[in-house]
């Protein structure tokens, strides 16, 4: 059984067509759902017309807009 076990790893490790398909088989399903459903969200994007805006959500007046500014911070020039 040992015998098995070794020979399995050094056909994963030194033949590259088995790691590249043990590598689709890990995190290539996975990547080709991500590009599905990131199609398709940019499918969707795609279908408003261009030059247009439209904003979802329009916060209430808050308390704390009223920003004038930061504070000066000196510096010196290092050559």
């Amino acid at each position: 059984m040992l015998k098995i076990i070794v020979i399995v790893l050094l056909i994963i490790a030194f033949v590259p067509t088995v790691r590249r398909f043990l590598f689709w088989l890990v995190v290539g399903r996975e990547m080709v759902k991500e590009q599905k459903k990131y199609n398709t969200d940019d499918a969707k994007n795609s279908r408003k017309k261009e030059g247009n805006i439209n904003v979802d959500y329009v916060p209430k007046d808050q308390k704390g807009h009223d920003f004038k500014g930061g504070q000066y911070v000196d510096y010196e020039e290092v050559d």
